[in-house]
C-alpha cells in the first residue's frame, strides 16, 4: 500500500470537509474554501476528524492516484488553515519589482518592463530595501496555483550559473560555473 496514500489527514479546528455525490471535494477555513475533484475509483472518507483516502485495487493506476490525492487534499486542508507563501529574490544591477495591486512590474535587464496580471486568488508584494537585493512575496491557499505563478515569473529571466543573475527562490542553491580561465603563456 502506498506509504503517502495511507497516512491520515488530521482536520483542524474550523476547518470543514464535505464529499459530494460526484466525488468533488470542498475544504472551508479560515482563510478560504478550496474544491479538488477526485477520481470516481477512490474513496474519501471522514470520521472523528481524519480524512482517509482509499483505491479499490493494487492496480498500478490507483496507486498512483491514491498518493496524488491523499496529497491534495492534505495541501488544501494546509493552504485554508496556515496559507502558502513564496518568496522570490532578483539578483542583478539594475533589477527592479514593484506591485500595484496584484499586478507585478519588473525590470529585468531587457529593453523592456514585464507587467505581469497575477491571478485575483494571489496577494503579492514587494520589497526594496537598500543594500539588499528586491524581493517578491507571493501568498496564497492554493499550492498548485501559486507554484505556477512563481515557476512563471521566474521563467522570465531564470538564473544563470556565471554570476548567478536572474530570479531566484530564496534559500534556492544554484549549480555554479568556472568562467573562462585565462591562457598560460
Amino acid at each position: 500500500m502506498s506509504r503517502i496514500g495511507k497516512a491520515p489527514i488530521t482536520i483542524p479546528a474550523g476547518v470543514t470537509i464535505t464529499v459530494s455525490n460526484d466525488n468533488v471535494v470542498t475544504v472551508k477555513g479560515p482563510k478560504g474554501e478550496l474544491s479538488q475533484a477526485v477520481d470516481k475509483d477512490i474513496t474519501v472518507s471522514q470520521e472523528d476528524g481524519i480524512l482517509t483516502v482509499q483505491r479499490p485495487s493494487d492496480q498500478k493506476k490507483h496507486k498512483a492516484l491514491h498518493g496524488l490525492y491523499r496529497s491534495l487534499l492534505n495541501n488544501m486542508v494546509v493552504g485554508v488553515t496556515a496559507g502558502y507563501t513564496l518568496t522570490q529574490e532578483l539578483v542583478g544591477v539594475g533589477y527592479r519589482a514593484t506591485n500595484q495591486g496584484n499586478t507585478l512590474d519588473l525590470v529585468l535587464g531587457y529593453s523592456h518592463h514585464y507587467v505581469f496580471q497575477l491571478p485575483a486568488e494571489i496577494k503579492v508584494t514587494t520589497q526594496s530595501e537598500k543594500g539588499q537585493t528586491p524581493k517578491i512575496i507571493l501568498e496564497s491557499i492554493d499550492k498548485q496555483l501559486i507554484g505556477q505563478v512563481a515557476a512563471k515569473i521566474r521563467s522570465l529571466r531564470a538564473p544563470e550559473p556565471y554570476k548567478g543573475k536572474g530570479i531566484k527562490f530564496v534559500g534556492e542553491v544554484l549549480r555554479r560555473k568556472a568562467g573562462k580561465s585565462a591562457s598560460k603563456k
